[in-house]
């Protein structure tokens, strides 16, 4: 049997009426890259505010890592090691790079105005910062402000501030966002680095990056699953092609 780390059954989000998710069954497998396709509409970031507790679901079930979390609050959903990386680059402008990271490897302290109160207290967490900028290529940018990165070098930072929370499963939603191609390259590769010890949720436009990360992707249309697989098998289902594929990517 399949060891899934996250599962939904039946889960479902009306707005005043208007059903943007319905009966999605998700079931994701431990230590895989799993992406979430569709054309826009689809329901995928409806999909993953329900995963992150940012929106509760009408109806159906999430569970993750065997246990419901269904009425779980955000924040909790997050300290059990369920984490998301939004589309937009999220990090602190006006802090350095150093310190982006620095305040989020202090949760485990234990007190979120350590950061406030005394470099001292943070100096321990230095290394670990920078090994985890050294490992997504920034090294050399820890005294930059965040604000003065090139955009691609901004979501490298988010995925470091992420990845600083040591999340067991990292939901990234659309990760290669208003990147260039030497960026996608880049960003593609930490995703892969990263997923070595991790299990990876993303939300993906780009289908030569879905194609060449993801184990599984499911297409969502209209809020419903319409199709899953791997990359071969869902490219050449005919439904997939005309929702969403087109015939070029067949």
């Amino acid at each position: 049997m399949d060891d899934l780390i996250l599962e939904t059954s039946g889960l479902t989000k009306e707005f005043r009426g208007f059903t943007a998710v319905h009966g999605v069954d998700l079931k994701v497998r431990r230590g895989t890259i799993h992406a979430l396709i569709g054309p826009n509409g689809a329901g995928k970031t409806t999909v993953f505010n329900l995963l992150t507790k940012f929106l509760d679901p009408t109806a159906g079930r999430i569970a993750y890592n065997g246990r419901d979390i269904t009425a779980t609050k955000p924040a909790d959903v997050a300290r059990l090691g369920l984490v998301r990386s939004f589309q937009i680059s999220a990090v602190f402008p006006h802090l350095s790079v150093r310190d982006n990271v620095r305040v989020a490897l202090q949760r485990p302290l234990g007190n979120s105005f350590h950061f406030w109160r005394s470099d001292r207290v943070l100096d321990r967490l230095d290394l670990k910062a920078s090994e985890l900028l050294d490992a997504v290529g920034l090294a050399g940018f820890e005294d930059s402000l965040a604000v003065s990165l090139p955009y691609g070098r901004k979501r490298a930072l988010e995925i470091a501030t992420t990845l600083a929370l040591d999340p067991e499963m990292l939901l990234l939603d659309e990760p290669m966002s208003g990147l260039g191609q030497e960026d996608i390259a880049r960003i593609s590769a930490l995703i892969r680095q990263a997923a070595r010890d991790r299990t990876v949720l993303m939300v993906e436009h780009n289908l030569s990056v879905v194609a060449d990360l993801s184990h599984t992707i499911t297409v969502l249309t209209r809020g419903r699953i319409l199709a899953e697989g791997d990359y071969a098998t869902v490219s050449k289902n005919t439904e997939v092609v005309d929702a969403y594929m087109g015939t070029g990517h067949a």
